[in-house]
């Protein structure tokens, strides 16, 4: 399982963090997303291969901007995946 750390611009709220997850659900076919509006940040969970072009992509047209993508392998714990 891969995990993608992308810090985002332009979220001011619990909705933003919805509305960045539900775009990212739609466009990419993501099941594990979590964002969070004070750390500018959204954690994804996939063994899908996804481009930095697709996720830039994917809150084109928007209001929020991707900052900066990190990648790195999920760690498995007994809640899931972090």
């Amino acid at each position: 399982m891969n995990k993608i750390i992308l810090k985002i611009n332009g979220m001011k709220c619990g909705m933003c963090e919805a509305h960045v997850n539900n775009l990212f659900r739609t466009k990419l076919n993501i099941k594990k997303i979590k964002s969070n509006h004070i750390k500018n940040e959204t954690l994804i969970f996939t063994n899908l291969e996804i481009s930095d072009d697709s996720l830039k992509n994917a809150l084109e047209n928007s209001g929020y901007t991707i900052e900066s993508i990190e990648r790195e392998d999920a760690k498995k714990t007994i809640f899931g995946y972090r």
